[in-house]
């Protein structure tokens, strides 16, 4: 029964290890993996961006009021930028370069980065270079939605806190109680944890766990 258990548990962090690693794929900092930690990896440098990327249009509106040209403003971005933010400008510099159209080249930056920030300023860019307007007026417009946004988002997120905290709590206490348990009486816990009972009441414990996390997760995660 022992060999049993050891078995179904290094199955078991055998599949979580490669359900976690498996399918990254690094290209130009982005992960591109369908793997939870490549999802993981991404979404947290796709958040840095979008929390730089009002700094970035105020660079840019300050270099187009300076006079310089837009490919210039994103020049300036990568000079005065943060990584990950500089990394992208560098990258859509280097393809303007190559010679790919300035259009081809925003919109690679865009589906690259799945900023739908982003998105707006490339359509806010193009539509502008086809139409005329005030670029440095849009930029400052979009660029004060993006921190409205991000407001509302830390207020909402403060407001969850709770919620997040209690799904912690809930979470971990049936593991520490047993492990409490465990460590005052072993006598008592191993025989019933090493038992057909015991490890049945394990992965019904751990099933629970993960359903209730997943419900909390539902109702505390709310976009904005």
């Amino acid at each position: 029964m022992v060999w049993l258990i050891i078995a179904l548990t290094g199955a078991s962090v055998g599949l979580l290890v490669w359900a976690v690693l498996s399918g990254i794929e690094i290209k130009a900092g982005w992960q591109n993996g369908q793997s939870p930690l490549a999802r993981w990896l991404d979404q947290r440098r796709r958040d840095k961006f979008n929390q730089q990327l009002p700094e970035a249009l105020a660079t840019m509106s300050n270099a187009l009021r300076a006079g310089f040209s837009i490919s210039q403003a994103f020049e300036s971005v990568v000079e005065q930028g943060e990584a990950p933010v500089s990394e992208e400008f560098a990258i859509l510099q280097q393809q303007l370069r190559l010679g790919m159209s300035f259009e081809d080249a925003l919109e690679s930056m865009a589906g690259r980065v799945g900023s739908d920030d982003f998105t707006l300023v490339t359509t806010a860019i193009l539509i502008s270079r086809k139409t005329g307007g005030n670029v440095t007026e849009i930029f400052d417009k979009i660029s004060e939605t993006i921190r409205a946004r991000m407001r509302v988002e830390r207020k909402v997120r403060s407001l969850t806190a709770q919620g997040r905290l209690q799904g912690i709590i809930v979470s971990t206490m049936p593991v520490f109680l047993g492990l409490v348990l465990t460590l005052v009486k072993p006598k008592m816990m191993l025989p019933f944890l090493f038992s057909l009972t015991g490890l049945f009441s394990l992965v019904g414990m751990f099933a629970l766990i993960t359903i209730g996390w997943l419900m909390i997760r539902k109702i505390i995660k709310i976009d904005v």
